[in-house]
């Protein structure tokens, strides 16, 4: 059973980030001029122009005059399914972090230590000899005792197990009735392919994908040893596929207004009588508690009848099956080589594994990030920077607090609650303050798969020991060398860790019109996440609480439909459109946070510089704006990625970052002169504005 479940979208996370830089290092005036007083990282002043394809009319395709000749001359490396500035920011990070690691491995360290702990870990991912010389025997002791089931008791232990996939899954979060306590989540799973669409569409890719899974479940049974490995394929298959059939939807799981449904141990029980839950409760750790938030009820009660209708000894393939496909990593390369032949060739387009080293350092920073993340602070992470980010933050807020009052669709007694919740925005940046106890982990030499196992538990232990105490609001949910930023509706806080501040998001030496165009619109992203269609159910506490009027509500609606039917009219791969209910909220986000951004920097001009902004390599202040918008969405990715993330992910491809969002704004228009002949070109009444 998987843990750790978000609830819904109003938990998903945004991966963006962007840069600040002081006024008085970048002194007001009209000259014309090509440098910096300091120089920036990229280029002279934050912006390298030579990425650019002058040949593309910015009002046809901004993205492409922005990016077009990074896009001709750069390749995707060999062992990625995409590639742009966020994975560049991620290599970089690994290199620095790995750095690190084996520094530590390197060390003559004491049992338990810090330095013990990681060194260990790592060093037994990367004995692969090892892994080979033990192969599938690293696991069957826990395929044995998956056949040794012999009882519906004995199904119900191991749908509870953490080490595997289930039906269902459990998770700890912020209560939405009262966020100052956790409550238990209850949600579907149990898939083995990435969302329901890849077991159903009717298009011939995903046809292919289906085929080439089947393939990949026989493989991997016939790894582990089981006879007639085709015909378990077949029947473990099935099951997903009737499992497929009644999950709910991604945009439907993301609805908060659907997926908060409190319920009972005992209405639990009503629900879903073949599961036998108090069994699973006390197993995982749950036994105690009165409460539970079932985030999809009806996908719940089907699947539990499917599941009690099926034999156990299908059952027992399916489990063992997605043990050995959880697990596939931390077994012998034959394993590792199926899974990524699947999941990295097939359904990603990656052409190459990544080097061993690579996927290390993630699974490090995946379980004991924390232990090298005070050392990656000290090395990467100028305290100055977290100054200049809440400086910036706080111009951000003031930018959307004066929108909000300007706002003219907006009643005040709306008005009035979305600048109470404003007020109460609190804003995490770099790093914690909290840094996580591993004391109680143990971590071995040469024992790569409990390791794995023995960190998965140590995580869900974490949260279980939350669950009878306060909501602590000072843990993060990554550690600081992650190039990540989030909002969490539950805690209103934005998050923004040190591994994403730096160029082209963050850069002290930029310009500041590049910096308000990257970091500023990303930090008014997350803040803008707090009013988009489903952050807005949440008020200043976190609750969920309705504190909008019908007349509010209504006039939201029709400009986020106007959005939306943008949004579905791009087609990024033949046959396949964006799927503007699904990522209706990062499209709120990127159009919600880019207006914020642009109304800051103006601010700061009329603070700093009279009002105006120097022209530099013959480019205004808001051309530059917006370049350093387009530019942080610089990336390629191959078409299975792509249509992967169509499927699953709540963001817009990258290009539509760009294109789909300037557009809507008078500012764009007005600095690059764009006309109605331009393709991206809206009417006035058609250009959405929000916030």
């Amino acid at each position: 059973m998987k843990s750790h479940l978000n609830l819904g979208a109003a938990l998903i996370a945004l991966v963006m980030a962007g840069s600040i830089a002081a006024c008085e290092n970048n002194p007001g005036g009209t000259a014309t001029t090509s440098a910096q007083e300091k120089s920036a990282k990229i280029g002279a002043w934050g912006v390298d122009l030579d990425q650019r394809d002058l040949t593309v009319n910015p009002g046809d395709d901004f993205n492409a005059y922005v990016n077009g000749e990074w896009m001709k001359t750069t390749e995707i490396p060999a062992d990625l399914s995409r590639y742009g500035m966020f994975d560049q920011l991620r290599l970089d990070a690994e290199g620095d972090v790995r750095a690190i690691v084996e520094e530590l491995a390197a060390k003559e360290a004491a049992p338990g230590s810090l330095e013990q702990k990681v060194g260990d870990f790592y060093g037994s991912w990367m004995n692969v000899a090892a892994l080979d010389e033990i192969g599938v025997a690293a696991a069957q002791p826990h395929l044995d005792a998956i056949y040794a089931i012999d009882s519906p008791e004995g199904l119900m232990k191991a749908y509870a197990s953490q080490h595997g996939d289930a039906p269902f899954g459990v998770g700890i979060i912020p209560d939405p009735a009262d966020t100052t306590r956790y409550v238990a989540i209850i949600g579907q799973s149990g898939l083995g392919m990435p969302d329901r669409d890849y077991y159903l569409k009717e298009d011939q890719r995903f046809a292919d994908y289906r085929a080439a899974y089947k393939n990949y479940v026989a493989a991997v049974m016939e790894l582990a040893g089981l006879e007639d490995a085709a015909t378990r394929a077949d029947t473990v298959i099935a099951l997903e596929t009737s499992l497929a059939e009644i999950h709910w939807s991604a945009q439907d799981s993301r609805n908060i207004q659907k997926i908060y449904n409190p319920m009972s141990p005992e209405a639990l029980a009503a629900l879903a009588p073949e599961f036998d839950w108090s069994l699973v409760f006390e197993e995982v750790g749950l036994g105690g508690v009165n409460t539970f938030v079932v985030l999809q009820p009806t996908e719940i009660d089907a699947a539990a009848e499917l599941f009690a209708a099926t034999p156990m000894d299908v059952l027992k393939d399916y489990l063992a099956f997605h043990f050995i496909n959880e697990q596939a990593a931390n077994l012998s390369t034959a394993f590792d080589d199926a899974s990524f032949e699947f999941f990295g060739r097939t359904l990603q387009g990656t052409e190459e594994k990544r080097e061993r080293w690579k996927r290390g350092i993630q699974q490090v920073n995946g379980g004991l990030g924390e232990a090298v993340g005070q050392i990656y602070l000290e090395r990467h992470f100028p305290p100055s920077y977290k100054a200049e980010m809440e400086v910036l933050v706080g111009n951000l807020t003031a930018a959307l607090e004066e929108r909000l009052q300007l706002n003219e669709w907006m009643d005040d007694e709306t008005r009035e609650g979305a600048l109470l919740k404003l007020s109460t925005f609190e804003a995490k940046i770099g790093y914690t303050e909290k840094w996580t106890d591993y004391g109680p982990l143990e971590i071995g030499a040469d024992t790569l798969l409990e390791n794995a196992l023995a960190i998965t538990e140590f995580q869900w232990q974490e949260q279980l020991d939350r669950l009878e105490g306060p909501v602590d609001r000072v843990i993060w949910p990554y550690p600081p060398q992650t190039v990540n930023a989030s909002y969490n509706p539950l805690l209103n806080q934005i998050t923004f860790p040190a591994g994403i501040l730096q160029a082209p998001f963050f850069d002290p030496s930029a310009d500041p019109a590049v910096n308000y165009g990257g970091i500023g619109a990303v930090i008014g992203h997350e803040i803008g996440h707090g009013f988009d269609d489903q952050g807005r159910r949440f008020d200043e506490a976190g609750r969920i609480r309705d504190w909008w009027t019908q007349t509010a509500d209504e006039r939201f609606k029709a400009k986020t439909d106007a959005l939306g039917g943008q949004y579905e009219t791009y087609e990024p791969v033949e046959g396949l459109f964006i799927n503007g209910e699904l990522t209706m909220g990062e499209n709120i986000g990127d159009l919600g946070g880019l207006q914020m951004a642009y109304a800051a920097y103006h601010r700061h001009l009329d603070a700093c510089c009279g009002g105006e902004a120097p022209v530099i390599d013959g480019l205004t202040g808001d051309q530059r704006f917006f370049l350093g918008w387009g530019q942080v969405w610089r990336a390629k990715a191959r078409e299975d990625e792509i249509r992967r993330r169509l499927v699953t992910d709540p963001h817009s491809p990258p290009e539509y970052r760009v294109n789909g969002v300037v557009r809507n704004l008078d500012a764009w228009y007005d600095a690059f002169e764009i006309t109605e002949d331009s393709a991206l070109y809206l009417a006035p009444e058609e250009r959405v504005r929000i916030w």
